[in-house]
């Protein structure tokens, strides 16, 4: 498994930017979390953020009016070789939690 300090760092730390997602959770009206999953992909790793939001109008409110746009920190930006623009909204239909 890649470590992942330098992209979890940006993500979740306070820079000079500002608070990353995960530490201003309490700060952001409707989140409900996030998950950072990885993948090695030959000699890169594939990241994806699943972040969790109480309603389409939470997620409006810290994404602006075009919640389909990527929301990226320049710090994250700075270490990442490629990311999307574009992101994809999904209701949960059905949770399974484990034993």
């Amino acid at each position: 498994m890649a470590d992942l300090s330098a992209i979890t760092i940006p993500i979740t730390a306070k820079d000079e930017t500002g608070p990353g997602i995960a530490s201003a959770k309490t700060k952001l009206q409707g989140f409900q979390g996030l998950e950072l999953c990885s993948a090695q992909r030959g000699d890169l790793v594939e990241l994806l953020v699943i972040s969790r939001w109480q309603s389409m109008d939470a997620v409006k409110a810290f994404a602006g009016p075009k919640p389909e746009k990527a929301v990226i920190e320049p710090g994250a930006k700075a270490v990442l070789e490629e990311f999307d623009d574009v992101v994809f909204h999904y209701e949960v239909a059905l949770e399974a939690p484990g034993v």
